[in-house]
């Protein structure tokens, strides 16, 4: 558990690294001053759970920040501070709420906090632009355009704040809850290890599961309204269907930039194993809506052995050429 929990800690360390590199309609952050051991700590101060309901775990939000437990968070500007951004992340079956408290900062002057539906890194969404119900410009949701912000609501477990402050002393409170999603579309696992079943009931939508890590992934269950007992996997040819599971490998966020793997246009109980030395890897499942379209996996991450002999591995080149 301690060395999973160590994996966890570095992936997220490189995700706020790649906030010095951020693009596209978020702005970008060009300086900051965050460290390894700084992380740490903030990932540490995250693991604590089992807080009495009556509590309120309560701490000061960083310029550069990751959250994973529910609590109200307060940013307050010792310096000018213009290009900040806290990532926030729940359970796979949970979406996030964030509300905000008293605010003081100055929009006339330049101020800004923003929520974004999803996490944006390296200029690229997840979910991308073809999984999301919304289009880019209506996931962005802007405190000095509205005069306040609602409680703010997101579409998966993932969702972000950008904020830039230009006085010192000027300040902000939100408190981040998480809310149960009963039929979960669109994911990042917090863990390299782990199973999930992905269920999309008669709705015409796109749902992405993202391991964030180098992993074996082992398909155990597939499940389409409409066929059954035919060949399970075809490399490629999946896309005319309408329904179909693919799975994507790369070293970005955004699947429609991601490679294809594999695909699977008919129903089968498994296994299939696959390992992807990807930064990413994905199950993404395509649903016309005719259906109840279901999915079961496990994942784990792969040892680095493992992962030297793939990147020796011609078939695997498209991970690790960027």
């Amino acid at each position: 558990m301690r060395g999973m929990e160590r994996t966890f800690r570095q992936q997220l360390f490189f995700l706020v690294l790649c906030l010095s590199v951020l693009k596209g309609d978020s702005r970008y952050i060009e300086d900051n001053e965050i460290s390894r051991e700084d992380l740490y700590s903030f990932l540490n101060s995250e693991l604590k759970r089992g807080l009495p309901e009556e509590l309120i775990y309560h701490r000061p939000l960083r310029c550069l920040d990751m959250i994973a437990v529910e609590g109200q968070f307060t940013f307050t500007a010792e310096r000018p501070q213009l290009n900040c951004a806290a990532f926030f992340i729940a359970e796979p079956d949970e979406v996030i709420s964030v509300d905000f408290g008293s605010v003081d900062i100055d929009c006339q002057g330049g101020d800004f906090i923003k929520v974004f539906d999803g996490w944006v890194m390296k200029g690229e969404k997840f979910p991308s632009s073809q999984d999301h119900p919304l289009p880019v410009y209506e996931r962005y949701v802007d405190y000095c355009s509205s005069g306040s912000l609602r409680a703010v609501r997101s579409s998966q477990n993932v969702a972000m704040v950008f904020f830039r402050i230009h006085n010192a002393g000027s300040s902000f409170t939100l408190t981040m809850k998480k809310l149960i999603n009963p039929f979960p579309c669109n994911i990042i696992s917090q863990t390299p290890e782990g199973s999930f079943t992905m269920v999309i009931p008669q709705q015409h939508r796109n749902c992405s599961f993202s391991i964030i890590y180098p992993v074996e992934i082992q398909i155990s269950e597939f499940s389409l309204g409409h066929r059954s007992s035919f060949p399970k996997r075809t490399m490629p040819g999946c896309t005319g269907s309408g329904d179909f599971v693919e799975v994507l490998g790369g070293n970005g966020l955004d699947t429609s930039k991601m490679l294809p793997v594999a695909d699977f246009c008919y129903s089968f109980t498994g296994p299939s194993n696959m390992k992807i030395g990807c930064d990413n890897t994905v199950v993404r499942m395509i649903s016309s809506g005719k259906f109840v379209n279901r999915v079961s996996f496990s994942y784990q991450s792969l040892d680095p052995q493992e992962l030297q002999r793939l990147k020796q591995n011609s078939v695997e080149d498209f991970c690790f050429n960027d």
